[in-house]
């Protein structure tokens, strides 16, 4: 079974990689995708350490709650490790 993820919360300011919509709900990491530069620091020209990236997929159910029109239909967002808490 794949790993079960919540997105972290976090509002800090400045450029960031985790959609708004996304932080706080929890979904699966469906693989990863590799390690790569922090986008968050090469953003303003710094040296970016290498994260892990993962495919997270979320049920509409858990994004948009009793809103969501095809509760058990999926999304799918590519997520930095840093931005991920383990459940």
């Amino acid at each position: 079974m794949a790993d079960r993820v919540r997105v972290k919360s976090m509002m800090p300011p400045g450029h960031v990689r985790a959609p708004a919509y996304l932080r706080g709900k929890t979904g699966y990491i469906e693989r990863p995708l590799g390690a790569f530069g922090n986008p968050e620091q090469l953003a303003y020209g710094l040296k970016a350490d290498k994260k892990p990236l993962y495919r997270v997929r979320f049920t509409m159910a858990e994004i948009w709650g009793d809103d969501a029109e095809n509760p058990s239909d999926t999304l799918d967002a590519e997520i930095y490790d840093h931005w991920l808490e383990r459940l």
